[in-house]
């Protein structure tokens, strides 16, 4: 997965957050996590999707039974750094992030898996409930 990820990296750099494949005209972010276990930090690429009151992300792993790093890394530490495609450029800027609650969770994951239908897959081949993180910015 990390080559897959590392491509997709450094597409995303290359062109102003744009990337072809799979996630081609995809609203895409680059998350930047502490480790849990390593203190490191630790960078994942993934959709956002924008709401009024901020942008979230989904934790589906592809709908396998655990939930990605990236999660269990921003369960430990919410403080992340976003790099997130716009339609001018990229912006980077400091956030927290926070799961959703269930009853919030739930309406969101409906609302966001008619926009990327994939979703709704990743949830019927797993038991867990796949969580859905809000993305605040910091006060600057």
């Amino acid at each position: 997965m990390t080559n897959w990820n590392d491509n997709i990296i450094t597409q995303f750099h290359e062109n102003d957050g744009k990337v072809g494949g799979p996630f081609e005209g995809a609203h895409l972010l680059l998350l930047t996590t502490t480790g849990a276990k390593t203190g490191e930090a630790r960078v994942a690429p993934m959709m956002y999707f924008a709401e009024p009151d901020g942008i979230y992300v989904i934790a589906s792993k592809g709908g396998s039974p655990e939930s990605p790093a990236w999660y269990h890394n921003l369960v430990a530490n919410p403080d992340v750094t976003v790099e997130q495609a716009t339609d001018h450029g990229i912006e980077t800027y400091e956030a927290t992030a926070e799961p959703v609650e269930r009853e919030k969770r739930d309406e969101l994951f409906a609302k966001f898996a008619t926009k990327a239908p994939g979703f709704a897959g990743y949830q019927l081949k797993t038991d867990r409930v796949i969580p859905v993180v809000a993305i605040r910015p910091k006060a600057a």
